[in-house]
């Protein structure tokens, strides 16, 4: 399914083009008091017009609070909301220039997609012939205008986030807000509907706000992704800077991929696929920790390796992983508990930040 330019998304992008987000040391507490619960922490970020952007973290890092501040459904404790311009901290939801696309859809279950779609048109007290017209053009956007009939209970979960996003699309947004919109979907649907969201991104040429914990999701849709963490933002970038260069051990940690290895008073960071394994007898000189492997594990065409370096309890142990080939591993099988020394170039050693 594509959405086919057509001079509203046109004029969709021009107004996105105009359209930068800013916040400025924003914060947002859960009470009154300095013993309050922080849920964010004084951040600063600058997404641009026309963006894709990945809030990305796991539960409880505060994602989710800077995306329904954005919206204007959580009042900002401290700090500045500014969207092409304009501060938005104080305004209302429905004056920003926003949307938001919920987790759970929200759809009216006795309302048809067409008057899903129509109804905050209704409430701004458009007339019911000209809303219905917006709202079947917005579903023909979508690849859903033979469908405006029918209720939520009669569509599949990709035709409800169709819907949807044609209801948070009406009020032409200058951003678009998503609240974990893939997570209620089965595996082969929610890669299928990742892809149609960026292509309608890409197509309206809007800036998306995508908050997951999914760290494929986002280095699948993302022109930016920002990680949190504990209500701050542990690193922002695009995924390739993220995934490759790391700057702190949660990053790392949390993007996976990576092993964290300790070496004179540093923390390094080595790709799995980057770090080889070979007999002890084998083993060539330079970086390198003696290990055992642990565990065995495919993944398609790749092998994972467990390993456990330093001896298990070891005052220096620690957990690595090793990303072989189908190829590599048939050429030379591991079993669980044999010996080995995993090494690595120093080339493909990426020192975190302490």
């Amino acid at each position: 399914m594509s959405l086919a330019p057509t001079i509203e998304a046109q004029r969709l992008a021009t107004m996105a083009s105009q359209a930068d987000l800013e916040l400025t040391q924003l914060v947002k507490r859960y009470g009154d008091g300095p013993s309050a619960p922080v849920a964010v922490d004084h951040i600063d970020l600058r997404i641009k017009a026309g963006h894709y952007c990945c809030l990305l973290g796991p539960s409880g890092c505060g994602k989710t609070s800077t995306l329904r501040m954005i919206a204007g459904h959580e009042d900002v404790s401290e700090g500045d909301i500014v969207l092409g311009g304009r501060n938005i901290t104080r305004l209302p939801a429905s004056a920003r220039g926003t949307s938001m696309m919920f987790q759970s859809y929200a759809l009216f279950p006795h309302l048809s997609a067409l008057d899903n779609v129509a109804f905050s048109l209704k409430m701004r007290g458009m007339g019911k012939a000209e809303r219905h017209a917006k709202a079947q053009d917005l579903l023909q956007r979508v690849s859903l205008g033979h469908l405006a009939q029918r209720k939520p209970a009669e569509m599949s979960g990709g035709q409800q986030q169709r819907v949807a996003l044609a209801r948070a699309l009406i009020t032409e947004p200058r951003v678009l807000l998503l609240d974990e919109p893939l997570s209620a979907l089965d595996p082969f649907l929610r890669i299928k509907m990742r892809a149609e969201l960026k292509a309608w991104q890409k197509t309206l040429g809007m800036t998306f706000i995508h908050v997951t914990h999914s760290q494929e999701e986002a280095m699948a849709l993302a022109d930016q992704v920002v990680v949190m963490n504990a209500g701050r933002i542990e690193q922002e970038g695009t995924p390739h800077e993220i995934f490759n260069t790391p700057r702190t051990e949660f990053v790392a940690r949390f993007i996976g991929g990576h092993n964290v290895i300790a070496s004179g008073g540093e923390r390094l960071a080595v790709r799995t696929d980057k770090t080889r394994l070979s007999r002890e007898a084998d083993a060539p000189l330079g970086s390198s920790l003696a290990a055992t492997v642990t565990g065995v594990e495919y993944q398609g065409t790749y092998v994972l390796l467990t390993l456990q370096s330093g001896g298990p309890g070891g005052q220096d142990s620690s957990e690595l992983n090793v990303m072989l080939s189908e190829a590599a591993y048939q050429a030379t099988p591991w079993q669980p508990g044999d010996p080995a020394r995993a090494h690595w170039d120093t080339h493909d050693v990426h020192r975190l930040a302490a």
